[in-house]
């Protein structure tokens, strides 16, 4: 007879090792559901025929697995393995045994493993069994769908808020942008060639619009007509953005109309004639164009609950209609437009306005274009309603090319751009047309030169 396996053993074979003598008569035989040719009994621990001894009472041992078992019976087939059961903790269930041929009512879960729930070794981690029970919570089932479930629900969700969102600004953008009005501002004729992109940005003194109260309360006077009271160019494409000033009554050639203040150009000719006037004089082509009114300066600014500026001296000027001290504060649309126009009160004169102009536009533009205001369709729709008339662009401007010019400037009042005037040698040259504006030969020639290949500023920028 082969070695029996060790391992756990049957209250039967345990019984046959207290009873040496029917040792070796006794064997399973499954097929009958006896042993040894005798009648089995049918729960362990029952008194067996002969007077052998009954099994203890103490707590029984639990089946073998499959593998511990025995050959048994004269064909030597192995008994069925016993399956495992799930527990009622939750852990997945095992399947039952099948009964043994002659084994009626027997339990087919066996007897409760010492290391189970509640034997000597107490539960096992997560209430799992040898042989490996499916993952899963408390009743049994995985969870990872459902939490599967409710991240595609979130993430849908946001989808759709993201999607009402974009789609809610784009209306209110392109809404804004088909309010505002456009000019023919492309010059004719030979024009130069320079790398990166140059906007004009023009401040009329344009009355248009304006009632007679509204005149007084702006101070604009009742002058007709349109002139240009700041010319700028926003260069970008190099490095660092770099805003321009050009002042007003610099002394140039007009194309066709000989020697004069440039703000002429406007008077004659107006955004068409002054963009081929600044490109014959710099080299400079321009791209864009970009006009505001007196009008729609201060509804800008009080679009946007006014605009902080720290005035670096004390300005009294009857003519701009202001009277500020010295420091920082907060300017409303009238303030800010007697703030931007005045030149008598300033000792540098229309230098000065100048970059009073650059300082105050770049203010504007970060007011304007804060993230608060970009992400707020409902915002973006409010200033749009509130800006959009006051703005004037040229015909074959796109949105995005204007989009752009704004974040130029905005970076340029944060100081990552540069803000520079045309260098000058004479700020009072007497002319025909009255006292104007020299520039340097030299240094402004130099600079054109740096800006229209995109090279690093052959000055020093202003500090506005």
């Amino acid at each position: 007879m082969p070695d029996r396996p060790q391992g756990p053993r049957r209250p039967d074979e345990q019984s046959r090792r207290l009873d040496p003598a029917g040792d070796d008569a006794l064997t399973f035989d499954t097929r009958r559901g006896s042993r040894g040719g005798q009648p089995r009994s049918g729960r362990p621990g029952q008194p067996r025929p002969g007077g052998r001894r009954q099994f203890p009472t103490s707590p029984p041992r639990p089946e073998p697995d499959r593998a511990t078992l025995r050959p048994g019976g004269p064909g030597g087939e192995r008994p069925p393995a016993p399956r495992a059961e799930r527990p009622a903790s939750g852990a997945a269930r095992r399947p039952a045994a099948a009964t043994r041929p002659g084994e009626r009512g027997r339990p087919t879960g066996g007897p409760t493993a010492p290391g189970g729930p509640g034997g000597p070794r107490g539960p096992r981690p997560g209430g799992a069994r040898p042989g490996g029970a499916r993952p899963g919570g408390p009743t049994g089932g995985p969870r990872a769908p459902r939490r599967r479930h409710r991240l595609r629900t979130a993430a849908i969700a946001l989808g759709l808020i993201a999607l009402l969102w974009i789609g809610a600004t784009l209306w209110a953008v392109n809404s804004a942008w088909n309010a505002v009005n456009r000019v023919d501002a492309t010059p004719s004729g030979d024009r130069p060639n320079s790398d990166g992109r140059n906007v004009l940005l023009v401040g009329s003194d344009s009355r248009e619009g304006l009632t007679k109260n509204q005149r007084k309360e702006l101070g604009t006077g009742t002058a007709e007509g349109a002139r240009t009271d700041s010319i700028m160019v926003l260069h970008t494409g190099g490095d660092r953005p770099t805003l321009l000033s050009i002042p007003r009554d610099s002394y140039v050639d007009i194309p066709g109309h000989g020697k004069n203040k440039i703000n002429a150009a406007f008077a004659l000719g107006g955004p068409k004639l002054l963009a081929q006037t600044i490109e014959q004089n710099t080299g400079l082509r321009m791209d864009g164009y970009m006009e505001i009114g007196f009008g729609g300066f201060a509804t800008v600014v009080d679009a946007v609950d006014g605009v902080n500026i720290c005035v670096k001296r004390d300005m009294d000027d009857p003519k701009a209609h202001i009277n500020l001290k010295k420091g920082c504060q907060d300017l409303d649309g009238p303030t800010a437009l007697g703030y931007v126009r005045a030149r008598y009160s300033d000792p540098e004169g229309d230098l000065g306005r100048a970059q009073r102009q650059r300082q105050f536009l770049g203010a504007l533009m970060g007011k304007v274009a804060t993230p608060t205001n970009m992400m707020q369709p409902w915002k973006v729709n409010s200033l749009g309603k509130a800006t959009a008339g006051a703005l004037t662009v040229g015909e074959d401007d796109s949105l995005f090319g204007t989009a752009r010019a704004f974040w130029g400037i905005r970076a340029i009042a944060k100081g990552d751009g540069n803000s520079v005037t045309v260098p000058i040698s004479n700020p009072n040259l007497p002319t025909p047309a009255g006292t104007a504006v020299e520039w340097d030969p030299v240094k402004s020639k130099e600079l054109f030169a740096a800006l229209r290949e995109n090279r690093p500023l052959s000055i020093a920028p202003g500090q506005d």
